[in-house]
């Protein structure tokens, strides 16, 4: 192998040759060094073992001897508290299957709940209250309870009523009427209308009767046979009546908010100092207004104000109101206080009801079934008040209601007329009001809150 190197100095050339091996050498020699040297520390490492010599934490063991109680007490051979069971009557029940259902078999109670004078109270069984039954651990009577009065208000004060049968030691029974002042709660609830308003309040948790006083709380406002929209919106504060640890009864709507379309209605209940409460909205404006939008609370139109063929003439025709149609039976009530002007039966349109109000204004309410009692000319109804049943008297093809509304005995559309609205509140009452709407606006707004952030609030 030839090695080129400076022509010059060749001697020169092979001299820094080697100097570069030598270099070559010392780098190798380096590594192998420094790689020697982690090898053995490594090694080092891993046959270090912790020093068995730590000493083991000391441990001490402490025993206690402790006396028994002499004698031994035994376990009880009774129960303190009788086993309770209770039932919901059901429509065609009896006072023996009630008995059977709640597995109390006591000879001669039968008897003594039907005939004795003292139990009389459980003679007529209303669907859907309830019954309960304690009894021992052989199974005996402690006692019996009908509620046959969950909630009864007076003064402003709700009372739970209830019969109770007892034996009375003797190889008998005894029978007393209780009663127990009920405690008001308060409840918040949220919902959205889907198909019907009924169907959004149960899916609340919200009791029927709530829900009608939302219908008559903002009767003069929405027309809930006509105007709700899938969507709608409400949000809820009402009273609810709590005794013998349940629900017995619902108090009234505190304050409500609707949101009906496009539109919000809003409603607290408050008392004026000249001690007629009712419900305003938040800038203080009464809505008990002046008129109702309808005088059934439930039902639908079927026949609008306006030229017609009549149904049974079979003539082209002016129809001078609006009928609703509903079942027979249903309620019928004044839209707005007035005095009656007539009562009686009127050619085609059969029972009718004349109601003359302030100024002007008069209603009138045919083809009723039968009349309230103690109705007759001259007497006085307010707002709401029960006048009639819808039927079908006079010319009618089918029971409804048949409504006019009339300003100087000129008919109008009572769907489309413009409603005269009530009184506002003023001076110290607004004030008053002002600070009870402020309470109830933050609890409407967090209601809001929650449905916006679709936070379902845990029902009843």
């Amino acid at each position: 192998m030839s090695i080129k190197g400076n022509s010059a100095n060749p001697s020169m050339a092979g001299k820094n040759l080697a100097r570069r091996s030598t270099h070559h050498h010392y780098i190798s020699g380096g590594l192998a060094t420094i790689a020697l040297g982690l090898f053995v520390a490594a090694a080092a490492l891993a046959v270090v073992k912790p020093s068995s010599h730590i000493d083991p934490p000391a441990l001490t063991q402490t025993s206690t001897s402790l006396a028994l109680p002499t004698p031994f007490p035994e376990a009880p051979l009774k129960y303190s508290s009788p086993f309770i069971d209770e039932t919901r009557i059901k429509p065609g029940d009896t006072v023996s299957a009630l008995l059977q259902r709640l597995d109390v078999d006591e000879e001669g109670l039968l008897s003594f709940l039907t005939h004795d004078q003292s139990a009389r109270s459980i003679y007529k069984l209303y669907p859907g209250r309830v019954v309960q039954a304690a009894l021992n651990e052989e199974g005996q009577l402690v006692w019996l309870r009908y509620y046959h009065t969950p909630a009864a208000t007076q003064d402003g004060v709700s009372t739970s009523r209830w019969l109770e049968v007892r034996p009375d030691g003797k190889g008998g029974f005894q029978a007393s009427e209780e009663a127990e002042q009920a405690q008001t709660h308060v409840r918040v609830a949220e919902g959205e209308i889907t198909s019907s308003l009924f169907g959004a309040t149960d899916a609340a948790g919200i009791p029927d009767s709530i829900t009608l006083q939302m219908a008559d709380i903002l009767g003069s406002k929405i027309d809930f046979m006509r105007d709700l929209r899938e969507g709608d919106r409400f949000r809820i504060i009402y009273e609810t009546h709590h005794a013998q640890g349940r629900d017995v009864s619902s108090g009234r709507i505190l304050a409500l908010q609707f949101v009906n379309g496009n539109k919000t209605h809003d409603a607290v209940w408050f008392k004026p100092s000249d001690g007629s409460g009712g419900y305003y909205d938040f800038d203080g404006k009464s809505l008990r207004g002046a008129f109702l939008r309808s005088a059934l609370k439930f039902s639908r139109v079927s026949s609008t104000f306006g030229g017609r063929r009549h149904p049974i003439h079979g003539t082209y025709r002016n129809h001078n109101g609006v009928d609703y149609a509903a079942p027979t039976g249903t309620p019928i009530h004044a839209t707005a206080d007035g005095t009656v002007a007539f009562i009686g039966t009127q050619r085609g349109y059969g029972n009718t009801i004349i109601l003359q109000h302030h100024g002007k204004y008069s209603t009138l309410y045919a083809h009723q079934s039968r009349f309230a009692k103690g109705l007759k000319k001259g007497s006085k109804v307010e707002q709401g008040q029960l006048i009639g049943y819808v039927g079908s008297t006079g010319w009618a093809t089918g029971p409804h209601l048949h409504y006019e509304f009339r300003i100087g005995n000129r008919h109008v559309d009572p769907l489309a007329v413009d409603l005269p609205v009530a009184r506002s509140l003023e001076g110290k009452d607004r004030q008053a009001f002002q600070a009870v709407a402020s309470e109830h606006k933050q609890q409407i707004a967090m209601l809001a809150a929650l449905q916006e952030g679709h936070i379902q609030l845990a029902s009843r």
